[in-house]
């Protein structure tokens, strides 16, 4: 048995709702002869940086968890529709139904000059009024998610309904389970964790047991499939480092290694998976909801790129992960049914697309670095201090507040001209350009840069201009001191992912045309006859062919 697989069987076989011949046998779904009309149980997943292009090149080679969702409702063009294609922006609209000009999760981080600490920088999902914190060291709060989740708003339908959320990132587990939750748990670098005071299940105990053992024992190296043998190959990235042959091998006590491997999604789907029985989610009068957020392929991504032997494997085995989860939900007996898509998707990283035919493909030059401008433009215009705020963007500046309006003016005026002028930037929008943009409307896959960038605008939080790159041109500029591969860009690589509706006894079928990710909750939400109105996305008919539902 292989360790992704070994580890959800580690958590789970001291569970009693699950037999231990329903875990060794071959899962048999149930298949009615109609869908009932409401679902026991709503279970969204999440694959953090689960590109759509992820998900048709390896669609061939599926045939397990990600097999079975792609014989259902399929979505291959689905979009966050936004430019600002970070985890904490995307997860906030995947059960909210709003984009992240309302949500308020404009970025993962943003600065807000007024913040009452020294630290300026705000993590989407913190308190930054807690004395003592940072944004590096902050308590996990649900404070800045402006708008209800679904959860919240089938909890507030019927009080018996349970909220659960579950993932590998506290950002995912927050955005997705929202502000009234029974239980949510993220892995905290060595164990899943919650908000202070909440009593860990038995579940959780045992799965943080289960972990800690296999991050204490060496892992060897995964065997290679025989269709990720082609992208077996060495990328140098400099200093004498190389990715692309990595099979997973890890030494004892690697922590990091453990969550930058297929190990990871494998004991965040465990826990879920020991939630759902030991709640009996789906087993009462009410409808339960459950969203996991899968996060090692993000991992993976920034680590090794998103085209070597690294991420051929994962997706294998994010496969058969998923499928463990599943048969463990069929064990149930419950009606349920499941949502899958990501909260962004990924760009590879420039060295091994030069190789593949992809000469625009660079690093960003560390002159676009707001800390580096801003000292050029106060130079030219004798202001001492600070004048720019952010990183290497795509994405947000911020003009300092301490400066007269005059200063302020002048800062902006001169930042907007020398970011245009520099050859790996695309285009550069004030934020009195993004905000006069109307809110877009429309196929996804047509929106212009201002109606990507208006889509993830918030005006009490967004930077005073938004710098947006070349295609291919990757906001990291040294390789070899980190991650290798990002995203974050308004291109389509960056915000195009699958989304997969699945029910047993569903007739499955593709529709080619973009959707968005705001779409799936007032799906799921009509399937259990609730409204959601107001939100920015539709309610789909997933019988006919992602058309919009019966009014």
């Amino acid at each position: 048995m292989k360790a992704t697989a070994a580890i959800l069987a580690l958590a789970l076989t001291t569970t009693a709702a699950l037999p231990l011949a329903a875990q060794d046998a071959p899962a048999q779904l149930p298949v009615p002869a109609a869908p009932k009309p409401k679902p026991k149980l709503i279970v969204v997943v999440s694959v953090d940086q689960f590109s759509a292009d992820l998900f048709d090149e390896y669609r061939a080679t599926f045939d397990d968890g990600l097999a079975r969702l792609a014989k259902g409702a399929v979505f291959p063009s689905g979009f966050q529709s936004h430019a600002a294609t970070e985890t904490c922006p995307g997860h906030s609209t995947i059960t909210t139904g709003y984009r992240p000009a309302q949500t308020g999760i404009i970025a993962n981080n943003w600065i807000d000059q007024a913040a009452p600490r020294q630290d300026k920088t705000v993590y989407c999902a913190e308190d930054e009024t807690i004395p003592g914190t940072d944004s590096s060291n902050y308590t996990v709060s649900d404070k800045h998610l402006k708008v209800p989740t679904l959860g919240e708003r089938m909890k507030i339908a019927d009080p018996r309904t349970r909220v659960v959320s579950v993932a590998g990132k506290d950002r995912a587990a927050v955005m997705m389970g929202g502000h009234n939750v029974d239980q949510l748990w993220w892995w905290s670098g060595k164990a899943f964790v919650s908000y202070a005071g909440r009593a860990a299940p038995a579940v959780v105990t045992r799965a943080n047991a289960a972990v800690a053992g296999l991050i204490a024992r060496a892992q060897p190296a995964l065997p290679v499939a025989a269709h990720c043998l082609a992208k077996d190959k060495a990328i140098s990235i400099g200093a004498g480092k190389s990715v692309g042959t990595g099979h997973f091998d890890r030494a004892a006590g690697d922590a990091k290694g453990f969550r930058a491997s297929p190990a990871f999604d494998s004991a965040v789907f465990a826990l879920a998976a020991g939630l759902v029985q030991d709640m009996k989610l789906g087993q009462g009068p009410q409808t339960d909801i459950i969203t996991v957020g899968a996060s090692a392929t993000d991992y993976i991504g920034h680590t090794y790129g998103t085209d070597g032997a690294e991420m051929c494997l994962q997706i294998a085995e994010l496969d058969r992960n998923l499928g463990g989860f599943l048969d463990v939900l069929d064990a149930t007996g419950v009606d349920y049914e499941i949502a899958l898509t990501a909260d962004h998707g990924g760009n590879d990283l420039p060295e091994r697309e030069i190789t593949v035919g992809m000469p625009e493909a660079q690093r960003a030059e560390l002159a676009l670095a707001p800390a580096v401008m801003g000292k050029a433009i106060g130079d030219q215009l004798g202001i001492t201090g600070p004048t720019l705020f952010g990183d290497i963007p795509n994405g947000d500046v911020w003009v300092s507040t301490a400066l007269t309006p005059a200063q302020r003016k002048a800062v902006l005026a001169e930042a907007v001209a020398r970011y245009k002028a520099l050859p790996q930037v695309h285009s550069v929008l004030t934020a009195a350009q993004i905000a006069a943009t109307p809110m877009p409307s429309g196929a996804p896959e047509n929106w212009s840069i201002p109606q990507k960038a208006r889509a993830s605008f918030d005006a009490s939080r967004s930077g005073d201009l938004l710098v947006f790159l070349k295609p291919r041109v990757t906001p990291i500029p040294d390789p070899t001191r980190g991650y290798v591969a990002t995203h974050g860009s308004p291109w389509n690589y960056d915000r195009r992912v699958p989304i997969l509706f699945w029910r047993a006894g569903m007739a499955g079928f593709d529709h080619a045309a973009g959707i968005e990710t705001v779409d799936i909750a007032p799906t799921l939400a009509h399937t259990i006859g609730l409204s959601l109105p107001g939100v920015d996305g539709r309610c789909l008919d997933l019988t006919r062919a992602g058309a919009p539902c019966a009014r």
